[in-house]
């Protein structure tokens, strides 16, 4: 609709909610846009050279209430939702949980287990300010 394919890209974490983007390109370069109630999950301009530079922008903003930083994976491909248009995915009022369970099949890209062992702890300030505007869960 807005001259993009609609990809959709899966974020995958421990202890908290998975997030998806929904990814495009601008010239060589990756954006997204994200709907989350942390101010940090949200919009990321077109500037990434590739899909792990873009999800790597949002790992500092991805944690839970009790300060852990849980973006653990990401899928390695987008999703093209043009597959679906046969179904009227963007119209329909029947459920589309086809759309997410692609996902599930969908080999994903581990953030480093050894780095993810070495991160210092959740800066508070970071923490408070991504809250902002949001609703807790």
């Amino acid at each position: 609709m807005h001259a993009h394919p609609a990809l959709l890209l899966d974020l995958e974490s421990v202890r908290d909610d998975d997030h998806v983007l929904a990814v495009f390109k601008s010239g060589a370069a990756w954006g997204a846009i994200a709907k989350s109630n942390y101010s940090g999950l949200r919009y990321r301009d077109p500037v990434y050279r590739t899909l792990r530079e873009l999800v790597m922008s949002y790992f500092p903003h991805y944690y839970n209430l009790q300060g852990e930083k849980t973006l653990r994976a990401f899928s390695s491909r987008p999703v093209n939702l043009a597959r679906f248009d046969r179904r009227a995915w963007m119209t329909s009022e029947e459920p589309v949980w086809y759309i997410p369970s692609i996902f599930v099949s969908r080999a994903h890209a581990p953030v480093d287990p050894a780095q993810i062992r070495r991160l210092p702890q959740m800066d508070r300030r970071l923490f408070d300010a991504g809250r902002l505007g949001g609703v807790d869960h």
